[in-house]
């Protein structure tokens, strides 16, 4: 075979690879609506129920990535502050909670006590 003929298969075989491959996958990936219509009942509703939570959940993900992809810092590191951040809320919060339910336990002490 001619060099020329070579080069043209060749050619030829990489088009249909690069554009043939992916054109078949998009024709045989089945849409979502196709996915929701295979599951059973039980999921399909859970998933209706769901989806506009994930929805905002997701939304909320992405603001926050945007929030931290202004700072002068890392992506990375402007997370974790803002995990710690949310960890001393959280704590601060159970010390506050504790500190009430012990005042609340005092008070009916000395209710107790002052009742005898």
């Amino acid at each position: 075979m001619s060099k020329g003929g070579m080069w043209a298969k060749s050619i030829a075989g990489g088009i249909l690879f690069c554009i043939g491959g992916p054109a078949l996958v998009q024709y045989i990936r089945p849409t979502d609506a196709e996915l929701v219509s295979r599951y059973n009942p039980d999921l399909q509703k859970r998933s209706a129920e769901q989806g506009d939570r994930k929805a905002q959940e997701f939304d909320d993900y992405v603001s926050k990535l945007k929030e931290w992809s202004k700072s002068d810092k890392s992506i990375w590191y402007a997370a974790q502050e803002e995990q710690e951040r949310e960890k001393a809320q959280r704590a601060a919060e159970r010390a506050r909670q504790k500190e009430e339910s012990r005042i609340q336990r005092e008070e009916m002490r000395k209710e107790l006590l002052g009742d005898k």
